[in-house]
């Protein structure tokens, strides 16, 4: 079975109407979980962490559907 890969980040937004971040290098990884439970959880700790700044967004990005594993991968995706 295939994990379900995903990743929690979040950073200080230029304008909280748009999802552009305003320094990428600012980005807070808060980590890679193994399924959408425990992703939400740190989720909601990271977003209830920085409730007072308006332009402070986190997200939860599902990994897993990035790529479909049963698919051969292409040539540029096999590093050896």
């Amino acid at each position: 079975m295939a994990q379900r890969l995903h990743l929690v980040f979040g950073g200080e937004l230029i304008d909280p109407t748009k999802n552009a971040f305003k320094d990428v290098e600012a980005i807070d990884i808060v980590g890679m979980f193994p399924d959408y439970q425990t992703a939400y959880d740190a989720w909601k700790s990271a977003a209830h962490r920085t409730v007072d700044n308006a332009h402070m967004r986190y997200f939860i990005a599902h990994i897993h559907r990035l790529r479909d594993e049963e698919q051969p991968a292409s040539l540029t995706e096999e590093l050896e």
